[in-house]
Order: C-alpha cells, then sequence, then structure tokens
C-alpha cells in the first residue's frame, strides 16, 4: 500500500495537507522561487520535522512540483496522516470497485431473469446498494490498520524480484489462493453458528437471489471477519508489492462475480458463481471462495445442478420450485426464519400469474 499511499499524497493529499497544515510563508516562497537543493531540502526536513521518503527505490520523477511534499508541518511520515489518508483511498477504492464493476456486471452479464425469481425481495438492488453503502465506512476503518502496518514496513511484503527469486514471484499466487480459501472457509463456516449468523450473517443471507450488488451487501462486521485472510497474509508470507495490488483488485471482482447469477463454468475445481448461488439458496454448502477444495475436505460441498447450465432450463418454472422446496426445507432444518418481503408468492412465479 506505500505505492497507492505515495502515488495519493504525491497527487492529492500533499496539497490537502498543504492548505491545512501549512508552513511558514517564507518557507513556502524558498521552496517555490527556485529548485531546491538537496540540503536545503535536508536542512528543511530536520528543521520542520517533514520528510518526503519516496518507497523503496523508486521516486515519482512524474510530479510536477515534488517540493509541495514539504509544504505542510504534518509530515507524510506522520503516522496519524498515513492513517487518515490510508482510510480515505480504502473507502475511495471500495466504493469505485464496487459502483463501477457491481454495475458493469448488472448490465452486461445478469440474467435479469432473476428478477422474476420466487425468492427475489421487492426492492431488492435498492436495499442491497443501500446495504453495502451503509457497511462500506466501516469496513474501511478496520481495515486501515492492516493498510497502515504495511506501509511502516511491519509486514513481508517486498520490491525487489530477487529478494525471494523468480520461482517464487509465480508460487506466490497459488500460495495466497490456498491460504486465504482456507482463512475465508473457516471464518465463512464460523460464521453460520447460530450464535453469530443471526447477529452478523444473516444480513447477508437475506439475498436468497443475489445480485451484483450483493457483494458487500452485509454486515460490516462479517464483511470485514470474510476479509481477514487477505490482511493476515503479507504478514506471515512474502509478497511482493504489486502482486498484492493485482490480487486485491481481483478479490474485490471476483466477489462481485460468483453473486452475478451467471454461470459460464462447471469446473470442479472452481468455486464458481453456480456454487455461490447454492451456498444463498441452500445456507450450508460451498464456503470456499475461489476452490471446492475446503467445502470437499470438510463435507460441505454441494454439487451444481445441471439445469443451472442450460439456458432453458436455467430459469424454468419447475428449477424454481425445487430451489424454493429445498431452500424452505433447510431453514426449517436450521432454525431460520425467512421473514422477507418478496416479489411473488413461494411458490409461484410471476410467469404463471
Amino acid at each position: 500500500m506505500d505505492i497507492v499511499l505515495e502515488t495519493a499524497d504525491a497527487f492529492f493529499f500533499d496539497h490537502v495537507y498543504a492548505k491545512l497544515f501549512p508552513v511558514p510563508n517564507a518557507v513556502t516562497s524558498l521552496l517555490e522561487a527556485n529548485q531546491p537543493s538537496n540540503e536545503l531540502l535536508l536542512a528543511l526536513s530536520t528543521n520542520l520535522s517533514t520528510s518526503y521518503i519516496p518507497s523503496e527505490q523508486y521516486e515519482y520523477t512524474f510530479v510536477s512540483a515534488p517540493t509541495v511534499a514539504y509544504l505542510s508541518t504534518i509530515p507524510r511520515t506522520n503516522i496519524v496522516r498515513q492513517f487518515i489518508s490510508l482510510f480515505f483511498i480504502t473507502y475511495a477504492f471500495g466504493f469505485f470497485m464496487y459502483f463501477v464493476f457491481s454495475g458493469m456486471s448488472y448490465v452486461f452479464v445478469y440474467d435479469k431473469r432473476n428478477l422474476d425469481h420466487p425468492k427475489y425481495l421487492k426492492d431488492q438492488m435498492r436495499m442491497e446498494i443501500l446495504q453495502a453503502f451503509s457497511s462500506m465506512p466501516v469496513m474501511s476503518l478496520l481495515t486501515t490498520p492492516w493498510f497502515l502496518a504495511e506501509v511502516r514496513g511491519h509486514s513481508f511484503m517486498y520490491w525487489d524480484p530477487n529478494d525471494y527469486g523468480m520461482a517464487y514471484l509465480f508460487l506466490q499466487f497459488p500460495l495466497f489462493i490456498l491460504f486465504t480459501d482456507l482463512g475465508i472457509y473457516l471464518i465463512h463456516r464460523g460464521l453460520h453458528h447460530p450464535i453469530l449468523y443471526k447477529r452478523l450473517h444473516k444480513a447477508h443471507h437475506k439475498w436468497i437471489v443475489p445480485t451484483p450488488f450483493a457483494s458487500l451487501a452485509c454486515h460490516p462486521l462479517d464483511g470485514y471477519a470474510q476479509s481477514l485472510p487477505y490482511h493476515i497474509f503479507p504478514f506471515v508470507f512474502p509478497i511482493h508489492k504489486v502482486s498484492y495490488l493485482l490480487l486485491f483488485v481481483n478479490i474485490n471482482i471476483w466477489a462481485i462475480l460468483i453473486h452475478d447469477g451467471e454461470y459460464l463454468t462447471n469446473n470442479p475445481v472452481i468455486n464458481s458463481a453456480a456454487c455461490h448461488t447454492l451456498h444463498h439458496l441452500y445456507f450450508n454448502y460451498n464456503y470456499g471462495q475461489f476452490t471446492t477444495l475446503w467445502d470437499r475436505i470438510g463435507g460441505s460441498y454441494c454439487t451444481p445442478e445441471k439445469s443451472l447450465f442450460d439456458k432453458k432450463t436455467k430459469m424454468s418454472i419447475a428449477t424454481w420450485k425445487h430451489q424454493v422446496r429445498e431452500m424452505e426445507r433447510i431453514v426449517k432444518e436450521v432454525g431460520d426464519e425467512d421473514d422477507r418481503h418478496l416479489t411473488g408468492d413461494a411458490t409461484e412465479t410471476k410467469k404463471e400469474k
């Protein structure tokens, strides 16, 4: 995250903090009069307790006015400034990823026939968005300390590929997937314990027939808990900084894809949208995030029905009735209450009316 923070500082936060907490006018005039020498910048850095320390070996030479980094009495290395900046970065990133990619998925991928499913809620998509919107600030706040610890050098993130060799540069990807998938499986399955489910996880299971906007439509502590393996990994295993950023972006996209209702693959290894659809429908199956490995080991894997991959039967009345019967049977077994306001009768679709 130091790469992201330094970029955000150079283009945005340096200017904000310079406006809010400016250095004396005499110093500003001196810096703006000409290109300051390294000796002058060092003296200013010492006297004003400010600093401009680029991350690792790279510097952002494309920044038009790098001296703006010295124009605030609150230096880039100030821990409170870093926390505040990282919070806004995390929140803005989550907000952007959620609305842009969920929106694109809904417009270009999501099968709108799902809106007629008997278990689709009245005004569901609006409720999903409102739930996500209310949860994102809390999740961002809880996530920020992990990013702060990374920026301050407490993780095993590295920049030089030679530090761990080229072989590990490729090995880190399957290692990350296996580690985080196991962590999410254990946390997700734990969230289905009756004590935690009713208090935390039930808010996400309100969406029996989810749309792409359901990806973050959950209780904030639920969403944060399931993100923990991603944040723990770089404090246990080395990971390249760019690789971590790429994986973090893909994680957010994947969470949207498994809620998009488009069943593109029936690969027995991949925890696809079809697998996750069964989790929303049948409650206690397919807890994994990326693969079916841990569900198979834990005895919680449910194979998607072949009807889901046939365009003719995927949205048929017979398929929907079967899903409703199974879902309501399992709800009774686990002692849950289906108190949702549906768009249609639980056993009758709009197509039948």
